[in-house]
C-alpha cells in the first residue's frame, strides 16, 4: 500500500513543498480575479459594499474659510449620523483624534477642526487675529453654521473645554451630549502645574512669560504625552513632532504666550457653565486620565455636583488618554451615545443613532452572507 508523506513543517524541509503549493493557489486565484473570473454579480456586490464601507471608514482631510482664515479639519461617517464635534487641546491639533475618528465612523458623523494657528490650518499673525478662546469659540462656532451642524454631541478635552463650554452654554439647543476628557470646569481642577500660568495672569510682563515658554520645547511636549502612562513604549513620537511643527513655526510661540494668559479669563466663566450644567443638564460622559498632571482627577469629579444624568471613568493614564486607551475610549462613547439616544428633545439626531446602527449591522450581515 501507498503511503502519503506530509511534508508540512517537517524538520526535513520546513514544509517548502506546501508553501509552494500555496503560493501557486494563491496566484491562481489572484489572476482569475484580475480577469474577471469571479462571478460578476458577486464581484459588483463586493466592489460596492466597499464603496460603501469607505465612505463610511474613510477620514477626509478638508480646508474651509471662516471669517477669512483657512481651518483645516478632519471628518468622517456618514453625513446624515448624529455628529460628533471634537475640540482638541493644547499643543496638538486633530491629529489627536486620528483613532478615534475611523473607530467610530461606522455609526457616527465625526468632525474634528484645527484651531488658527494649531495643526494645518492657517495662522494669522499675530497683530492681524486675536488669539483668545472667546475668538476661538468665535471661529468654531462658525465653521459649525458653515458645515451645517445645528446639532451635535461635544467632545472637548484641554483647550477645547473652554472653546466647547462657551459654544454649549452660548447655544443649549444645538448639543446633544458632552463627552470630557481631561478638561476644566472647575476650580479644583487648576492645581499647582498653573502656579506660574497664574503670575503671568496677574503680571503680563516678559520676566513672567519666560518661565512658560518651556513648556513648547521638544522635552516638555514629549512629557505631557508620555507622563502617568502605563506604557510609554506605545506612545508614538509622531505626536510632539508633529506639534513641535506648529509650535516652532514663526510667530507661533507668541501665540501660544496669548492662549497662556487668555485661559486666565476662563475661570470667572466656571459658574457661568456650571450654570449651564444644572439647568439644561446635558447627558455627559467623563472619560480622564487620572494621572494628568496639567488637569488631574480633581477637576473631573465636581461634575458629580451638577449634572444628573452623568457617566464617569477615571482611566489608568495621563493627559492625552485617547493615546494609550482610544478603543476604550470609543466603545464608552458609543454606548453612552446609543443609551441616551431617547434621553434628548424630539429634534436630536441622537434619535438617529439606534437607526444608524441597524443599517451598518444589517450591511455587514449582507456583506457576509452575500
Amino acid at each position: 500500500m501507498n503511503q502519503s508523506k506530509s511534508t508540512v513543517g517537517t524538520p526535513q524541509n520546513g514544509g517548502i513543498e506546501m508553501k509552494a503549493k500555496t503560493k501557486q493557489i494563491v496566484l491562481v486565484a489572484l489572476a482569475l480575479f484580475v480577469a474577471g473570473g469571479m462571478d460578476p454579480a458577486r464581484k459588483a456586490m463586493a466592489e460596492e459594499a466597499g464603496r460603501k464601507r469607505g465612505s463610511w471608514n474613510q477620514t477626509r482631510h478638508r480646508t474651509v474659510k471662516i471669517d477669512g482664515v483657512e481651518i483645516f479639519y478632519r471628518e468622517a461617517g456618514p453625513a446624515d449620523a448624529p455628529t460628533i464635534l471634537l475640540l482638541h487641546g493644547f499643543p496638538t491639533s486633530s491629529h489627536m483624534f486620528r483613532n478615534l475618528i475611523p473607530t467610530l465612523s461606522d455609526t457616527f458623523h465625526l468632525v474634528a477642526p484645527d484651531y488658527p494657528g494649531f495643526g494645518n490650518s492657517e495662522q494669522p499673525p499675530i497683530d492681524k487675529f486675536d488669539y483668545t478662546f472667546h475668538r476661538l469659540a468665535e471661529i468654531v462656532e462658525e465653521f459649525t453654521e458653515e458645515l451645517g451642524l445645528d446639532r451635535y454631541s461635544i467632545y472637548l478635552m484641554d483647550y477645547g473645554a473652554p472653546v466647547g463650554f462657551r459654544l454649549a452654554a452660548k447655544h443649549p439647543e444645538r448639543v446633544d451630549a458632552l463627552i470630557v476628557q481631561n478638561g476644566n470646569a472647575y476650580e479644583e481642577g487648576l492645581r499647582e502645574f498653573w502656579d506660574p500660568i497664574r503670575k503671568y495672569w496677574k503680571e503680563r510682563t516678559p520676566e513672567k512669560a519666560q518661565p512658560l515658554t518651556g513648556f513648547i520645547t521638544p522635552d516638555s511636549v514629549k512629557w505631557q504625552y508620555t507622563h502617568g502612562v502605563r506604557h510609554p513604549e506605545v506612545i508614538s513620537p509622531d505626536n510632539w513632532n508633529v506639534d513641535l511643527h506648529h509650535l516652532t513655526r514663526e510667530g507661533n510661540p507668541e501665540i501660544q504666550l496669548s492662549l497662556f494668559y487668555s485661559y486666565g479669563r476662563n475661570p470667572p466663566l466656571y459658574p457661568e457653565w456650571q450654570a449651564y450644567f444644572r439647568k439644561h443638564q446635558p447627558p455627559t460622559l467623563i472619560v480622564w486620565g487620572k494621572n494628568d498632571y496639567i488637569f488631574p482627577a480633581d477637576g473631573a469629579h465636581p461634575y458629580k455636583r451638577d449634572l444628573k444624568n452623568i457617566e464617569f471613568h477615571l482611566l489608568d493614564t495621563g493627559h492625552f488618554a485617547l493615546e494609550e486607551d482610544d478603543e476604550v475610549i470609543a466603545e464608552y462613547i458609543r454606548r453612552f451615545l446609543i443609551k441616551n439616544a431617547n434621553l434628548v428633545d424630539g429634534r436630536s439626531q441622537l434619535k438617529r443613532v439606534d437607526r444608524a446602527q441597524s443599517q451598518r449591522n444589517q450591511h455587514e450581515i449582507k456583506q457576509e452572507t452575500g
